[in-house]
């Protein structure tokens, strides 16, 4: 029996286990396959839960530390960082074995959000937050690809469906927990509530879980200027993404410099990744057509789904006029649609051994559910926004488990962790073109449609009044609220008349951008719907083990 095919005997209880040098599938045994997923879960419920969780505090936390022009940062670092890291902990996993990356992302993303929670300014706010992202990263990265070393492909979706479950129990949790634990011990314990999840964590992982890798007859060469130049891109690529059209115009130096510089150095990136000898991201990856597939549909759904939940609560507290608390609690249907469609159809893939159907019904259902929130208007229910976020979760939930899955199972299990890495990878810069995106059509509609739908008494109105409506969020803001009201009244008789017209128009305008930008969305899903009519279903293995009578597929030769 050769060295890759040994399977190294689990150390007894209470002892780590040890290397164990792989190329194929592992059987571990059910009690020790049972508790290692339940240590894969748990970091994964952090790093999900804290996505959510934050968002809650951030008010709190702007006007305890004060720096609401560095708002933004907060989000941004932790994107940046959680993105940039995943491609390049893929391809080091593969070469190095998964358990020392999950254990360090684990324990970093701890270790930051101690340091998160002792933040004295948001200047160290930032920039721990800009470290917890790398443990989340790192996390995020390992828990798939741990899926993939220890379940094979026809056993996988079952497993990726819970996986995606875990992510929407994080979703619907995680705003109701925040608001619990700022209103009672305080903000800074939205981020110490990851520490106990951390311990039980890499506790679990540390016991329970082998070091599987895979047996090399060389040393790895470690892609350092693969790794750089990646970086290089990715974080200007970013940060005109979330500065573009907000606090820079996109015709500004500093927007136009960003792009410029990050393409340019994805040129370089691919130059340098055509002739390393281990590459970050091996381009002959996307020689193989299902990975190339999946990966742009993996992005065009992604830049759907996070171009457009945006501004649900938008719609339902300024077009509905609903409360903030309405408007928070509707994204609940969504995810809860979206954690059983992704169960079910995580043990359909299991069951049939096909994913193409279930991947073009996910996609199709949720291009349909974006044209149903394209047809909202003044007058929709919150009980329609509600049904059409159902749909649209339930089409989202369907996709989760199937672009992964199908990669996974393409390539040669030596390229697993690197497949798993660049489907994600493509995800996060989807959704954060999305948001970009979908973002600069509303605002650039809004304005025109705000001064086409105000009446012709309107024009009593003081232009600077007018100008401050002109961002539709006024309204929102309780303080800005009550300062126009205020200046209504010193309008005279007519002021409270003049301000119900004025905001019957802003909520005629935000309805009319909506459509647009869900319009849109819903055409980027029409399109990924007719990429992904191109998916091809290949037999799911049912091992991981590489042989003569079962030979991996595997990308094309470069």
């Amino acid at each position: 029996m050769t060295e890759a095919a040994q399977a190294t005997q689990p150390a007894p209880a209470g002892q780590p286990q040890p290397s164990t040098v792989l190329a194929s599938f592992h059987e571990l045994p059910r009690k020790q396959l049972v508790w290692t997923m339940v240590g894969v879960l748990s970091a994964s419920f952090m790093a999900a839960l804290d996505q959510t969780i934050v968002g809650t505090a951030m008010p709190r936390v702007i006007a305890e530390l004060h720096g609401f022009e560095h708002y933004s940062g907060v989000v941004t670092a932790y994107m940046i960082a959680s993105t940039a890291v995943v491609p390049i902990a893929g391809k080091l996993s593969d070469l190095y074995g998964r358990k020392p990356f999950l254990i360090a992302g684990v324990v970093l993303f701890g270790l930051a959000s101690v340091l998160c929670g002792a933040a004295q300014s948001m200047a160290e706010l930032i920039a721990w937050r800009g470290l917890q992202g790398v443990g989340a990263g790192l996390v995020s990265a390992m828990a798939f690809t741990t899926i993939a070393d220890l379940f094979p492909p026809a056993k996988r979706g079952r497993v990726s469906g819970m996986m995606g479950g875990v992510f929407g129990v994080a979703s619907v949790v995680g705003p109701a927990v925040g608001g619990f634990l700022t209103d009672g011990p305080g903000w800074r314990w939205v981020f110490y509530v990851n520490i106990p999840f951390g311990l039980i964590a890499t506790a679990i992982i540390w016991f329970s879980f082998p070091h599987i890798r895979t047996s090399r007859d060389r040393r790895p060469v470690i892609d350092y200027t693969g790794a750089l130049t990646l970086l290089l891109a990715v974080i200007p690529l970013l940060l005109a993404l979330s500065w573009g059209g907000r606090d820079y115009a996109w015709d500004s130096p500093v927007t136009v410099s960003l792009i410029v510089g990050g393409l340019s150095m994805v040129g370089v990136f691919l130059s340098v990744e055509r002739r390393a000898a281990e590459p970050i991201l091996p381009l002959q990856l996307f020689k193989n057509d299902i990975v190339a597939t999946s990966s742009t549909a993996a992005t065009l759904v992604s830049a759907g789904m996070f171009g457009t939940t945006l501004f649900i609560p938008l719609f339902i507290q300024t077009v509905i006029g609903s409360s903030a608390t309405k408007s928070g609690a509707v994204m609940a249907p969504l995810m809860l649609a979206m954690i059983g469609a992704s169960m079910t159809s995580g043990q359909l893939i299991t069951r049939l051994g096909k994913y193409r159907a279930i991947a073009i019904f996910g996609v199709s259902m949720t291009a349909f559910g974006l044209f149903l929130l394209s047809l909202m208007d003044v007058d929709t229910s919150y009980a329609a926004v509600v049904r059409n976020m159902v749909i649209m979760g339930v089409g989202l939930g369907a996709t989760m488990p199937v672009f992964a899955l199908s990669v996974q199972n393409a390539v040669d299990p030596k390229f697993v962790g690197t497949a798993t890495a660049t489907i994600q990878f493509f995800r996060s810069m989807g959704g954060s073109l999305g948001a970009a995106v979908f973002g600069s059509v509303l605002v650039n509609r809004y304005s025109p449609a705000f001064h086409a739908a105000l009446p012709a008494e309107a024009a009593r109105v003081p232009a600077p009044i007018l100008h401050a409506l002109e961002n539709p969020q006024a309204l929102m803001n309780p303080e800005l609220a009550t300062e126009l009201k205020a200046q209504f009244a010193a309008l005279g008789p007519d002021g409270a008349h003049l301000l119900g017209a004025v905001e019957s128009a802003t909520r005629v305008a935000l309805a009319h951008s909506i459509h647009v930008v869900y319009l849109f969305a819903a055409l980027v899903l029409v399109v990924a719907a007719v990429i992904t009519f191109r998916l091809r279903d290949i037999p799911l293995r049912k091992t991981n083990r590489v042989t003569p009578s079962e030979p991996a597929p595997q990308p094309d030769p470069a």
